[in-house]
């Protein structure tokens, strides 16, 4: 059985707690005692997540919409709708809004970071 499902439509996105221009709907994650922790992230074109690391979060993104970069094995690289990428921890990752529209990103941490 599913214990947690979400419409699109009745996600609530707020301001990021750090980054200027992007909004996160959380939908799993530490509050609701999930060893992992799943979010949807929309950044505004020109705004950038820079490269950072988590000494213990693994990063899984799949790009939904939109168009970008991605800073991975020590380069920026481009993004777009369908492309994944995985950030195991301790390694470099960045992202940055290339295009016009919102990058929308649909992210899962392990374990939670949020």
């Amino acid at each position: 059985m599913a214990r947690y499902f979400f419409k699109s439509r009745e996600m609530v996105f707020t301001d990021h707690p750090v980054y200027k221009g992007v909004r996160v709907a959380r939908l799993v994650g530490k509050e609701e005692g999930q060893p992992v922790g799943v979010l949807v992230l929309r950044i505004d074109p020109g705004v950038e997540i820079p490269v950072h690391t988590h000494d213990v979060n693994a990063d899984s993104i799949f790009v939904v919409s939109g168009k970008g970069l991605v800073f991975v094995d020590g380069q920026w690289k481009g993004v777009e709708a369908g492309d994944y990428l995985l950030a195991p921890a301790g390694e470099e990752h960045g992202v940055r809004n290339q295009g016009d529209a919102p990058l929308v990103l649909f992210i899962h941490h392990s374990p939670a970071l949020m």
